[in-house]
């Protein structure tokens, strides 16, 4: 089942992240007051509204009830995004992400809400927005165009399992690098160690074969 996600305020940061998301398979509605703006990137998503943000009624009107995740987008004005914040809460969307801008903005965003910060100078949009899609990755790092490190969570039916038997190199193109146990560091795997439902993976592997960590629910945050 898709994903419902709206993108509100269409900046470089939410551009990026509503058209990664679309072309990734996901319903994205995008949201700017810049008219122009919204008439471009028509093309580009599931739907676009132009509304103003800044506005309480024109928010509470966008349907964000239906929506899986919002992503608050506007990282330069606190006000709006408190108040978006706020407003996709209350309609009780199950996931609210900010994109802040300060230490102090990201603080004020949890304490009205927000599940997740984005800080853009560590985050894309596109690597947000398999994120966003994915609870089987934790977090991905791009070392090139071809080449991703990945932090994955094991698949339910590889519990119990360990590495030889899993063969997840052969199978699925995943070449595991180390783990990390919770509330510990990440060390070398030992194969013949059955995986656990707390440990995280630190996988390599291809671009193409990133795919084959199935798209789940919204517990990736």
């Amino acid at each position: 089942m898709k994903k419902s996600i709206a993108v509100l305020g269409l900046g470089n940061y939410g551009r990026s992240l509503a058209e990664t998301l679309f072309n990734l398979g996901a319903d994205v509605l995008a949201v700017d007051i810049n008219e122009e703006l919204i008439n471009d990137f028509a093309g580009k998503c599931t739907s676009a509204i132009c509304a103003n943000l800044q506005n309480e009624d024109e928010v509470a009107a966008l349907g964000l009830k239906n929506m899986d995740v919002v992503v608050i987008a506007m990282g330069d004005s606190l006000a709006p995004s408190i108040m978006a914040t706020v407003v996709a809460k209350e309609k009780g969307v199950p996931l609210v992400v900010a994109k802040t801008s300060s230490e102090r903005m990201s603080s004020i965003l949890k304490k009205v809400g927000a599940d997740k910060i984005i800080d853009p100078e560590s985050e894309g949009g596109e690597r947000s927005a398999r994120i966003l899609l994915s609870s089987g990755f934790k977090d991905y790092f791009r070392i090139d165009d071809n080449m991703y490190m990945v932090e994955i969570y094991p698949e339910k039916d590889w519990i119990g399992k360990n590495l030889i038997e899993l063969e997840l190199r052969k199978r699925i193109h995943i070449n595991v690098v180390a783990v990390r146990d919770k509330g510990k560091f990440w060390h070398f795997v030992d194969p013949h160690k059955p995986l656990t439902e707390d440990v995280v993976i630190l996988a390599a592997m291809e671009k193409d074969h990133m795919e084959h960590v199935r798209i789940k629910g919204l517990d990736a945050f």
